[in-house]
């Protein structure tokens, strides 16, 4: 049954999975899998936050799936509950830390940066990983979507719901900002 929706319009996925057929949302999900991972991902690391607020983004796109109103593209959506949901886990992560100590999270999170098969690829991706961790949330989203997914300019100020010079000008602090903590590591 699984097979008959690949080929399937979105509308009729939606309208399918809104009516509690559980294979059209399997198919949505299957459609935008990696565009939710590679959100999470960005804003989180490689970890288990990021692979829980993956699920947790499938939940609650399938409890709101009937007030979607289709204004805007399904992939744009996705990507705001995503996001959504992340810059929470952030907030709540940030809140907790800051019960028990005063420097605030140090954990790390791998971003997939480059092919690491040598000691220098490792260190390098190290120093990405740590720069790009180490920004406020408000810029690394902007520099996930930018630079690690590919959104244009005007894409990430839609997704984000913000005006285009707030994008340009975060990216431009952003990479301001990444220069300062790579040079200093």
């Amino acid at each position: 049954m699984k097979e008959s929706y690949r080929q399937t319009d979105e509308n009729e996925l939606i309208k399918a999975s809104i009516n509690g057929d559980k294979f059209a949302f399997s198919e949505i999900m299957d459609r935008y899998r990696k565009l939710v991972a590679r959100t999470v991902k960005g804003m989180l690391g490689d970890s288990v936050f990021a692979e829980d607020i993956g699920q947790e983004v499938f939940i609650k796109l399938y409890h709101s799936l009937p007030e979607f109103r289709g204004e805007a593209k399904l992939s744009t959506y996705i990507q705001k509950i995503a996001i959504n949901l992340t810059l929470n886990e952030i907030k709540r992560r940030k809140r907790f830390f800051s019960m028990f100590s005063q420097k605030g999270n140090s954990e790390m999170y791998e971003f997939e940066v480059a092919d690491v098969d040598n000691q220098e690829k490792r260190e390098a991706t190290d120093i990405v990983n740590r720069a790009l961790m180490s920004l406020d949330p408000k810029f690394r989203i902007i520099v996930s979507m930018r630079m690690l997914q590919g959104y244009s300019t005007k894409e990430t100020a839609e997704i984000l719901n913000l005006p285009l010079g707030t994008v340009l000008s975060r990216l431009s602090r952003a990479q301001e900002q990444l220069k300062e903590i790579i040079g200093k590591l």
